[in-house]
């Protein structure tokens, strides 16, 4: 399916959000999402079904200093 990625259009057979950060190599507990402009909890992933044309906002957070 194909589903829209930080405004690139990208191709995913995963499922539901948890699987499809775990596919990206994202590291969970660093990373922001948003779905068709809502953000979705972490504990929420796993039960957020992805479908076709879906909106993902990604945002990885990173320190430094």
């Amino acid at each position: 399916m194909k589903v829209i990625v930080n405004g690139k259009t990208t191709d995913t057979e995963e499922k539901n959000l948890r699987e499809f950060i775990l596919s990206r190599r994202l590291e969970p507990g660093l990373v922001i999402v948003e779905l068709n402009e809502r953000v979705v909890k972490r504990d929420k992933w796993p039960d957020t079904t992805l479908k076709e044309g879906d909106r993902l906002e990604l945002v990885s957070l990173v320190g430094g200093g």
